[in-house]
């Protein structure tokens, strides 16, 4: 007896000492965790794959389709458990992670293939349409221990900024639900915002990684062109698309980059890459980053109108926030650069979309072969007509050159800009104003500046408005950073040190589920 006894209770001390130390590990706290959290709450053992899937899960459940009812997922991942759970047995086996994204959850844009779930664009004209291989960024995901958890929606076929579309609707910003959430890659900002996934990826062609991040609280990068492959997404402009991280922290949009980024021999614009990448960015991360910076205030970018007065507050708040951390803050005088003459008269995104889209559906099993039959076959919101329409009109002509020498032109003017006034980055807040109520057209974004040259910009939290009765903590407004070619080192050093001297990031005050 007594020596039974003796075995039962060494037992039990060899457990005690085999058991992760619970009460020393740091709570996890869903809401608003990021990658860190995430995978040291898996290493002490109070956090698994499949319970953090579930979280999310249930979070969508509550709040997508039920409570605000935000609109944001088009197709959720019906393996998404069973690779949770694969990830978790080859961490209990092996006591280490697959990659550096093992166990993320993340969020992608419907305009990225998957070849395990439907890729629509947004659009009831590729309803049911699943590629026969995953885009270069998915494989990347994967390989890296990210988990797909759902492809969510957007401006359909990205054409736009309000995040509606024929197969999912309208997605409701969670920060005032009478409003748009930006886009086109409003499902992948509301979404985050809302605490639906760790991160995510969206893609922009003028505004549509930068717009919802500014809309939504969070940090999005628009990479150089060339930096991550755009091989497998929907295409819209093969001169201006780039797809790149959307996260609700500077470190965890810079843990998503170093994944991305590399030479995809499907996306021959990644050559340029060679050379021009780094291992990791999140060495650039320092506290101090913006000592010693010189920035450039783009006035021209900012708006006049009384309508411009709460995101101008925001932004000189932010000139002032720069200067207190360490930057010399330099007044531009470019009266040549207006963001809207950028759209209407340099961009060429319209020009090329008819081609760029029916190359993707020619090669593709999809209900639909060219652009004609995506028009004839009325399956489309009624948001795009005019846009799609105008672009099955449109040839590469001479006015599309004449477009594509101004591009180059501005590509120099900028690259002038900074030399002459010796500038580490630019800045200007990336919507002029607030981003607009639900059925109003986006208006007054300046995006297209890094879209058109194809430079690296990022968007991070600049503050919110005032508070209005549709908006408990005001609506947010993001400041965007934008830099020469291949700056994204030092784009994420002047963004992390004006993150971490302000920290707007909050997440939305959203109603408790009933």
């Amino acid at each position: 007896m007594k020596f039974t006894l003796l075995l039962i209770i060494g037992g039990m001390l060899m457990l005690m000492a085999n058991a992760p130390a619970q009460n020393s590990a740091k709570p996890f706290h869903l809401e608003e965790a990021t990658i860190s959290d995430v995978q040291a709450a898996y290493k002490s053992g109070t956090l698994t794959s499949v319970k953090l899937v579930q979280a999310y899960l249930e979070r969508i459940r509550a709040y997508d389709q039920a409570g605000p009812k935000l609109n944001v997922v088009i197709f959720l991942n019906p393996r998404a458990l069973e690779e949770a759970a694969a990830l978790d047995e080859h961490f209990r086996k092996t006591g280490n992670f697959v990659g550096p994204l093992h166990g993320i959850p993340v969020l992608l844009k419907d305009n990225i293939n998957t070849n395990d779930m439907p890729t629509t664009g947004g659009s009831l004209s590729l309803a049911g349409y699943t590629p026969a291989t995953d885009a270069a960024i998915t494989q990347k995901l994967r390989s890296a221990g990210a988990i797909i958890l759902a492809k969510v929606n957007l401006h359909e076929f990205a054409i736009w900024g309000e995040t509606i579309s024929s197969i999912r609707g309208q997605t409701l910003n969670p920060y005032d639900l009478t409003r748009t959430p930006g886009g086109s890659s409003g499902g992948t900002g509301a979404g985050l915002a809302a605490n639906f996934a760790i991160a995510g990826i969206g893609t922009d062609t003028v505004n549509s990684i930068r717009s919802p991040a500014s809309a939504n609280d969070i940090v999005g990068i628009r990479p150089t062109l060339g930096l991550v492959s755009r091989a497998g997404i929907i295409p819209y402009s093969f001169t201006q698309d780039a797809a790149g991280p959307l996260a609700r922290t500077v470190t965890d949009a810079a843990k998503m980059l170093n994944v991305l980024v590399g030479y995809d021999p499907n996306d021959p614009a990644t050559a340029w890459s060679v050379g021009n990448t780094e291992q990791d960015y999140t060495k650039f991360l320092k506290a101090n980053g913006l000592q010693g910076k010189r920035i450039g205030i783009l006035r021209s970018f900012f708006g006049t109108a009384p309508i411009n007065n709460e995101v101008n507050r925001i932004a000189n708040q932010a000139i002032e926030d720069l200067k207190r951390s360490g930057a010399t803050l330099v007044e531009l005088n470019t009266p040549d650069l207006e963001s809207g003459k950028l759209t209407s008269d340099v961009s060429v995104h319209l020009y090329e979309f008819k081609p760029a889209i029916n190359a993707y559906l020619a090669a593709a099993n999809a209900p639909v072969k060219s652009l004609q039959e995506i028009i004839a076959s009325g399956k489309f919101h009624p948001n795009i007509k005019d846009s799609i329409t105008k672009a099955q009109a449109l040839d590469l002509d001479d006015a599309y050159r004449q477009r594509l020498q101004k591009r180059s032109e501005l590509q120099q003017r900028v690259m002038q800009i900074m030399a002459d006034e010796r500038l580490d980055a630019i800045m200007f807040p990336h919507q002029q104003r607030l981003v607009v109520p639900i059925g109003e057209k986006q208006a007054d974004r300046n995006g297209a500046l890094g879209a058109v040259t194809g430079f690296p910009s990022i968007v991070v939290p600049g503050g919110f408005s005032s508070p209005t009765p549709t908006a408990a903590i005001g609506v947010p407004a993001g400041i965007e950073f934008l830099g020469r070619p291949w700056s994204e080192k030092l784009l994420l050093e002047i963004s992390y040190s004006y993150e971490q001297a302000t920290m707007h990031r909050r997440p939305p005050p959203l109603d408790a589920p009933k």
